[in-house]
């Protein structure tokens, strides 16, 4: 039975700036075909079985020789039954060679769908706060692609002197692939009476944290842009519009742009953290350096959830305990009505917050999330005498049912829920040679065991050269042990706290 191809547009490289049909296309892909500009993080929406086949353009007179073997590879993938996702940079019919791929699979009777994507042509522009109309500056925008050879002069070469001519004074010319033909370009348009200081710029890596702009005339911004290093991938902008990116540029103005960290939580968790520093104008790289699997034993946690309803207090020490605990109590058929008796203590708002999610409130949090604190907010009079179930992961601590016991609890029951451990994350390479390269600015650590494996999978060397943001004194220890530089260290221990102390930092350290 064949499969189908859906031809995807994986946008300028922002993984949430992919559409949701798309995400959904990669989620449910058995094997996603990619191309550089799609980025890796965009990659991690498909599963982790999914294959993965690199694509990578290599240009020149091997081109259509790849394209020939791209297309064999979709065919020959779809044919064996399986949901292949071409995942193209940008848009697949924006100066790409999707349509060609559409062509050769309806040809070979492969079913196939398109998924458009935001083109760098718009995205970079935006991100710039360069507007492609402008009811006094601009009325119609024209976009061109620049990489066909100098020397090429036929009907099928881009008309440069028209477009010019074209857009003189009323329109706006977006430009992909003419970074290295910049000069010539602009000074053809020039010669055909564009006037040499209609205002034009330059965007590489736009809507990334490596985004840079470059502002100019099209008599000069060639030697702006060479003085100010822009190289590929770039967009060039020419016309009126084009000048108002000074005034209108937003995205330098966030307090984490340029910036780019590194989140280690656990896959499920890291969402919302990234989500938060993207927010802020940074580029967030989620590298998963801790997993959650179920304990070596249940026995103890089943022992606890067959007596229930003797437990004075349940203490939840993380937000993965309580979703552990309440899937076993799931699972051996225990109503949630039977812990009616227990009082609930949660080490942060962050575990509150789950057990709210079951409707259950918490008697017990302290102000300094750690377990420490944690005995202060319960009160020793309600600890002496007590049964207390404490489900959390299977190595931890042992400060809280230690100083528990010696504060007269009748009895102090440590099952564990869940146990962590390290993933093996593809990437790993990658981001080892980022941090050689020192391409990134923090990385971020919300537990000693998000340390521990990240040293392990990264290696020493790498780590040593990592500045480190931590969540509290535990997880700043650990870090200091393994040589980490400490840079950021949350006053509160949440991840609010330590996005307001990364935001803080990156205000008066240089920038990469």
């Amino acid at each position: 039975m064949s499969g189908k191809v859906f031809l995807v547009g994986a946008g300028p490289g922002a993984p949430d700036l992919i559409t949701l049909r798309a995400a959904g296309a990669l989620r449910s892909a058995d094997v996603v075909v990619y191309d550089f500009l799609a980025g890796p993080e965009i990659l991690k929406f498909a599963p982790a079985a999914a294959e993965r086949i690199y694509a990578g353009k290599r240009g020149g007179g091997e081109r259509a020789a790849e394209q020939s073997e791209i297309n064999r590879i979709l065919i020959e993938q779809a044919r064996a039954g399986r949901r292949v996702v071409r995942l193209k940079g940008g848009d697949p019919f924006i100066f790409g060679r999707g349509g060609e791929e559409c062509e050769a699979l309806r040809a070979a009777g492969i079913d196939y769908e398109i998924i458009p994507g935001v083109t760098s042509a718009i995205a970079a522009p935006a991100f710039a706060g360069i507007p492609l109309t402008h009811r006094e500056r601009g009325s119609f925008v024209i976009f061109a692609t620049g990489h066909q050879d100098a020397a090429r002069h036929d009907e099928s070469a881009v008309p440069w002197e028209t477009l010019a001519q074209a857009a003189r004074g009323r329109g706006t010319i977006v430009m992909l692939m003419a970074t290295a033909r910049m000069r010539e370009i602009l000074a053809r348009m020039a010669a055909a009476g564009m006037p040499p200081q209609t205002p034009a710029a330059a965007i590489q890596w736009g809507a990334t944290a490596a985004q840079r702009t470059v502002f100019g005339a099209i008599a000069t911004l060639a030697d702006e842009a060479g003085r100010a290093g822009i190289g590929a991938p770039a967009v060039i902008v020419v016309g009126e519009c084009a000048a108002l990116g000074r005034e209108l540029a937003w995205i330098e103005r966030m307090p984490l742009f340029g910036r780019r960290i590194l989140v280690t939580r656990a896959a499920e968790r890291a969402g919302e953290f990234a989500a938060r520093l993207r927010a802020l104008g940074a580029e967030a790289i989620e590298f998963a350096t801790i997993a959650s699997a179920p304990p070596s034993s249940h026995g103890a946690l089943d022992r606890a959830i067959a007596e229930i309803e003797t437990f004075d207090w349940i203490i939840f020490t993380s937000a993965q305990g309580v979703a552990s605990f309440f899937a076993r109590m799931r699972e051996r058929g225990r109503d949630i009505r039977a812990m009616s008796r227990a009082a609930l203590a949660a080490i942060g708002p962050a575990t509150a917050a789950r057990l709210g999610d079951y409707a259950l409130k918490v008697a017990a949090t302290p102000r300094e999330y750690r377990a420490e604190a944690l005995i202060e907010a319960i009160g020793a009079a309600r600890i002496a005498g007590a049964r207390i179930l404490i489900p959390r992961a299977e190595t931890a601590r042992e400060v809280l049912p230690e100083t528990l016991r010696k504060l007269g609890a009748r009895e102090v029951v440590v099952a564990p829920a869940y146990r962590t451990i390290r993933p093996h994350p593809d990437e790993s390479e990658r981001i080892a040679a980022m941090l050689e390269d020192d391409a990134i600015d923090l990385a971020a650590f919300t537990s000693s065991s998000t340390v521990e494996n990240f040293v392990a999978i990264v290696g020493a060397g790498a780590a040593r050269r990592t500045k480190a943001a931590v969540i509290g004194p535990i997880t700043a220890a650990t870090a200091r042990t393994h040589g980490l530089e400490i840079a950021v260290e949350a006053a509160q221990y949440t991840i609010d706290g330590l996005t307001e102390a990364i935001a803080g930092w990156c205000a008066g350290a240089p920038r990469r």
